[in-house]
Parts: structure tokens; sequence; C-alpha cells
């Protein structure tokens, strides 16, 4: 049996309603289930259910890179209204700034809605991990990570996960592999490397 080396991966829901009980959280298990789908790794969650406070959340990822995440995945927060403050928490962390990401998403979600010009996600590294604000629907997760398929199961728009792994690869983080069937990871020749037996 051949495997990929464990990897953990931080996930935030950032919720107000969500994390005071008013009702059940649909982020985090959007997330756990995507990625459990779409990575071959072994892979440790780490959950944080949190309200809408930009220090709380900048401390919730400065502490998930700490705890050792390849990959922080947050959902929720990153649209205009008052408490959508994700973002700004995000980028208070960073040590550079991955702008690309964020403009995928938004190119994604513009072939369903004109309102995803309102969205603000961002993506950033801090030290050894990659940091991405996500959509807060779970379906929304779904395509902006995995892009747009035709009929025939064929990519029409490329999802953002498919440059992650790689993206990890180049700062020294965990050696994520992907199932090509959810996602095609991509990678150089030169950077791809056979399963540990």
């Amino acid at each position: 049996m051949t495997e990929f080396d464990p990897v953990r991966i931080g996930i935030v829901s950032v919720s107000d309603r969500a994390s005071s009980g008013a009702y059940e959280d649909k982020g985090l298990p959007a997330l756990k289930q995507w990625l459990g789908a779409a990575l071959q790794n072994p892979t440790e969650f780490v959950e944080r259910l949190i309200p809408d406070e930009q220090d709380l959340i900048s401390q919730a990822l400065i502490d998930l890179v700490e705890a050792g995440c390849a990959l922080i995945l947050t959902t929720g927060g990153t649209g205009p209204a008052l408490r959508d403050v994700t973002p700004e928490a995000t980028l208070a962390v960073a040590h550079k700034i991955m702008p690309g990401f964020g403009e995928q998403m938004r190119r994604i979600s513009l072939e369903f809605v004109p309102t995803a010009i309102l969205s603000r996600q961002v993506a950033v590294i801090r030290e050894r991990c990659l940091i991405i604000n996500l959509p807060g629907q779970p379906r929304s997760i779904q395509e902006t990570l995995e892009g747009l398929k035709n009929a025939e199961g064929q990519s029409v728009v490329p999802g953002i996960f498919a440059a992650v792994p790689y993206c990890i690869d180049l700062i020294g983080g965990a050696y994520l592999e992907t199932h090509p069937e959810v996602c095609k990871a991509f990678r150089p020749k030169s950077a791809v490397r056979p399963p540990r037996s």
C-alpha cells in the first residue's frame, strides 16, 4: 500500500450566530467533507468556530500556524457588512499576500451571481502556512475549491485548490496530493514526488 504523508489543516468558520449556538454551523462540515474527498493525505483537522471579531480571528489564525497547520481555510465574514472582518483579520497576520486566489474565487462566483464582486476573500502566507478565505455557503465553497466542470466532467473554470499544493511546496510546507477526479493538483514535472511506499 502506498500513501502520502499526514497533514494538519486548520478550518475556521466565522459567524456570530453559529458561534453563539443560534444556528448550526455548516461551514466546518462542508470544508471537512470536501477536503476529505479531495486529499489523498491522511488529514488531521484543527477546527475553530468563532464570532466576527477581528482580534479573535487573527489570534486563531496565528494559533493554527503555530500548531503546525500547512493550510488554513476560513469561511464566512468576507462580505461588505459592518461585522464582516475576516479579510482584515487575515491581512493583519500576513507575511505575503497572494491576490490571485481571491481574483479566481470571484471569477468563479461571477458565473452564478453578479454580487460576487462584493466578496472580499483574500489569501496570504504566514511562515510556512497558506491561509485562504472562502465564501460562506457550502455550495460556493465547493465551487471555488473545485472549479466548474462541463457535463462530461472536464474543467471549464479551474478551481483555486489546483494551485494550493504547489504553493505549499514553494513555501516549504507539507506535500499535498489530491484525487484527480475531484481536483487535479498542478505541479511542474520536476516538483512531482512519488507516493511513499
